[in-house]
């Protein structure tokens, strides 16, 4: 069977206040094409399929459409929550998604058979999925005590609590080698590199589990939550497929695409990526203005820009107005002072706010602090008036 799998969408993300949604149009309407091109039997979206909670109409709609489309195209579609996602909401959507012919699973069910996804490929070839949307702390505790834990059990960590609720959905997988075995999970694996933009509470410190969580008997784990495509060292074939589009300036290196494998249940997954092109590229530029100029106004991609220069009111503006795609403008951080030289130690107590505002200043380096501080009076007075 050949599997397409993809992750982290993040529709809905708004880049230092500009709006993506046309390049998510774009990003997932390339992404229908290579399943359209390439005829997989199965869509696994592994997670993170918005990038907030409360995700726009907009943002909702684009998301639906992606997904019966991927549906459209002959593949049976499964999907899960994210960190970034609303389990419960997603759950909410599932008489729409069941009647459209897509899994949808938001959050962990009682019943582990909710978790467990068969089908048969057009071919015959049958196909079981453990599908285990993301797991907070808190609630690995409680969707593993569904499972009759023992009191001492239930003070183990994190990664214990997905190992043993993985060892009971998977416990098909030790049968006869008559399916292909498929886990489809949203976490984080010890040893996979972040691709820069993950939100870290969840990617970090109690979150990291081993691979060795997964079975020898599974023939492929789809993961998402890591936007870096990438193979991770396990007991099986464990793979992340990356984010299709950069989500954040720190993922600017990496070369977005989707996973696509073939396997059967008596030979290895055979795992290739194809890119995805369609997204504005993210780029970082570094100069004086006299150097940055040089770039010119037509200078493609959205841009953060470490500028050579001093600070001082509206260099801000000078440098958007030579870039007019530059989203994010800093003082390039070689310029700034270290913390604490030639400054002393605002002490809050007893000091006004214009005198703290002040060292702020001062420990910035900032050159015109004078205009800065009148602007903050009125601003301050303005504030405390009302």
């Amino acid at each position: 069977m050949k599997i397409l799998h993809t992750s982290d969408w993040h529709v809905g993300k708004v880049l230092k206040g500009r709006s993506r949604i046309e390049e998510h149009v774009a990003v997932l309407a390339q992404v229908v094409n290579v399943a359209r091109q390439e005829r997989p039997d199965l869509v696994i979206v592994a997670g993170d399929l918005y990038d907030t909670a409360t995700p726009t109409a907009d943002a909702t709609k684009v998301v639906t459409r992606a997904l019966s489309a991927l549906r459209a195209t002959g593949a049976d579609v499964v999907a899960i929550g994210g960190n970034h996602d609303n389990g419960p909401a997603l759950d909410a959507l599932r008489p729409w998604s069941e009647a459209a012919g897509i899994a949808l699973r938001g959050t962990v069910r009682e019943s582990p058979s909710e978790h467990v996804i068969t089908g048969t490929t057009a071919g015959g070839e049958r196909w079981r999925l453990v599908a285990l949307p993301f797991l907070s702390q808190r609630y690995a505790v409680r969707a593993t005590e569904m499972y009759e834990l023992t009191a001492a059990e239930a003070t183990q960590t994190y990664a214990d609590h997905l190992a043993r609720l993985l060892a009971k959905l998977t416990e098909d997988f030790t049968g006869p080698q008559d399916a292909v075995n498929l886990i489809t999970a949203h976490l984080t694996v010890i040893g996979a590199e972040a691709g820069g933009g993950e939100r870290e509470a969840h990617t970090i410190m109690g979150y990291a589990v081993p691979a060795t969580i997964f079975p020898t008997s599974a023939h492929y784990v789809a993961l998402g939550h890591l936007h870096r495509a990438q193979q991770v060292v396990g007991p099986c074939p464990v793979r992340y497929s990356g984010s299709p589009l950069a989500v954040d300036f720190g993922e600017e290196e990496n070369l977005p695409t989707v996973t696509l494998v073939e396997v059967t249940a008596s030979t290895a997954a055979k795992i290739r990526e194809a890119p995805i092109t369609a997204a504005v590229p993210l780029r970082t530029l570094r100069g004086t203005l006299e150097q940055l100029a040089q770039f010119g106004p037509q200078e493609e991609g959205w841009l953060r820009v470490y500028v050579r220069e001093q600070p001082r009111a509206g260099l801000r503006e000078e440098v958007q107005e030579l870039l007019p795609n530059a989203l994010e403008v800093r003082i390039d951080p070689d310029l700034l002072p270290a913390a604490g030289a030639g400054t002393r130690a605002a002490e809050r107590a007893g000091r006004s706010p214009r005198e703290l505002f002040g060292d702020y200043l001062d420990s910035k380096g900032q050159s015109d602090a004078d205009g800065v501080r009148e602007l903050f009076d009125e601003l301050y007075e303005e504030v405390s008036g009302a």
